[in-house]
């Protein structure tokens, strides 16, 4: 049974039979931009095209931006790594709990979020959230923003 993956770098989706790249047990990279690694997902999922792509470790700090991240929240890369998501997005959610803490500690999807989005320096603005944890021994977590029209 194929698995379908999407990269947080670029959008792309793919499909695959095996989860890792070869024998060894590293993950699967982006064949489009040559991303590291890949998220699996448990349904196909169409991202909007102006969807924000953070990548969390597994403890909710961001380990890279992938595509509409900047243009979303103006901050560069270099100053977010390694800093909570929740703290550096300014994530305020409209049902008053912590999703990305629910995703994270239950390693389930959580998808179509409202959330208002404060990015340091940046006007509040409102989106939509999925979150995709990561299915490995690493943990992590693929947090996607779509800004509300």
């Amino acid at each position: 049974m194929p698995h379908l993956f999407i990269c947080p770098n670029c959008g792309h989706r793919s499909t695959a039979t095996d989860r890792t790249a070869g024998f060894r047990r590293q993950a699967k990279a982006c064949k489009q931009c040559g991303f590291g690694f890949l998220f699996e997902l448990l349904d196909d999922y169409y991202p909007a095209p102006d969807a924000a792509f953070f990548v969390c470790d597994g403890e909710a700090r961001l380990i890279g931006m992938g595509r509409g991240s900047r243009e979303l929240t103006g901050l560069s890369e270099e100053r977010v790594i390694g800093r909570p998501v929740t703290e550096v997005l300014g994530l305020k959610w409209d049902s008053g709990d912590d999703q990305v803490a629910t995703a994270l500690e239950w390693g389930v999807r959580v998808l179509g979020k409202p959330v208002q989005v404060n990015a340091e320096g940046d006007l509040p603005a409102r989106a939509t959230a999925d979150l995709f944890p990561a299915y490995d021994e690493d943990g992590g977590l693929l947090v996607v923003l779509t800004p509300n029209k």
